[in-house]
């Protein structure tokens, strides 16, 4: 029985139809509305309405960005959409004759790795997005972990720098400023102000007027000694924030995901190191597994479509 997982992100909306093993059959893509609510639900309902013609389909799930609610219905918060309080489930399911859910988007990228991709031989993960921003995602014995209030796992605001960089949640010293995307380019600007292996950073942002990500992942595959040292700056701090959850998680396996983690190992060392160096009762405590997530652009719309799915099975 095939499901379609939708995934809503600031600038896309992407869906599939999707197997029971996790297999796309086929796919969708058009621009989001971000301003616009009622824009976004029509090209939802589009979109499932066009992957389900002529399949039999068991149930959809649309992945957002933001807190979502414990019954898996209205969305509190979206950073890059208007949604406040949203009861999107209940304006899908009023235009749709189909079971709907509603998850966070990192959930469900998570979701799709556990099941699918680089945690699927554990039963403990954790993941971490690393992206524009940091998203998360727990399993633990085989469930994924939302908290009481639907809204948990935001791993990106779990804070590591008292009275640090002020974060757009509000609060200071998030994981988010100092192991995320834009963390990474802010890192490679100071390195090239200061000169000496900064000067490949400092040539391109002279030639460019700016340094973007593109530009600091190209420097990174060339083995700039500037650029590199950013990605381990910027490893060791999700290499510390990953002993804090260790002490209280305890996973088998850390997944990373998202634009930066296509670094691969060059990211991963440096996390490892730090993890060690901050891991409470060192050579005592089990060490995980440190890997790059499989999926890639997929998990959100396979994780959505999966755990649609699981949903509609368990309401018989």
């Amino acid at each position: 029985m095939h499901a379609i997982g939708i995934d809503i992100g600031g600038t896309k909306i992407a869906g599939a139809l999707v197997s029971e093993e996790g297999e796309i059959i086929a796919e969708d893509r058009v621009a989001t509305q971000a301003g616009d609510s009622n824009a976004i639900v029509d090209a939802v309902v589009a979109m499932i309405e066009k992957l389900r013609d002529g399949h039999e389909v068991a149930a959809a799930g649309v992945a957002a960005p933001g807190f979502i609610d414990a019954a898996q219905s209205i969305v509190y918060y979206t950073p890059n959409i208007s949604w406040r309080h949203e009861p999107l489930r209940q304006r899908l399911t009023e235009r749709l004759d189909l079971d709907i859910t509603i998850d966070n988007d990192a959930n469900a990228a998570g979701w799709a790795e556990f099941r699918f991709g680089a945690g699927r031989l554990v039963s403990d993960m954790t993941m971490l997005t690393i992206g524009t921003g940091v998203g998360g995602a727990i399993v633990t014995q085989d469930r994924l972990f939302r908290g009481g209030f639907g809204a948990g796992a935001e791993l990106g605001h779990m804070r590591v720098v008292p009275d640090g960089l002020p974060c757009g949640c509000g609060a200071r010293g998030c994981i988010e400023q100092y192991g995320s995307g834009r963390a990474l380019l802010r890192m490679a600007n100071a390195i090239a102000d200061v000169g000496g292996i900064g000067l490949g950073l400092a040539t391109v942002r002279e030639q460019k007027g700016t340094l973007t990500g593109p530009d600091v992942a190209a420097l990174i595959v060339a083995g700039d000694a500037g650029a590199l040292q950013a990605l381990r700056e910027l490893g060791h701090w999700l290499g510390e924030a990953c002993a804090s959850l260790s002490a209280v998680l305890d996973p088998q396996v850390f997944v990373f995901g998202g634009g930066v983690a296509v670094a691969g190992d060059l990211l991963l060392d440096p996390i490892r190191e730090a993890y060690l160096s901050h891991l409470p009762a060192r050579g005592f405590h089990p060490e995980p597994a440190f890997v790059i997530a499989e999926l890639v652009n997929d998990a959100g719309v396979v994780g959505a479509a999966d755990l649609a799915r699981l949903h509609a099975a368990s309401r018989g």
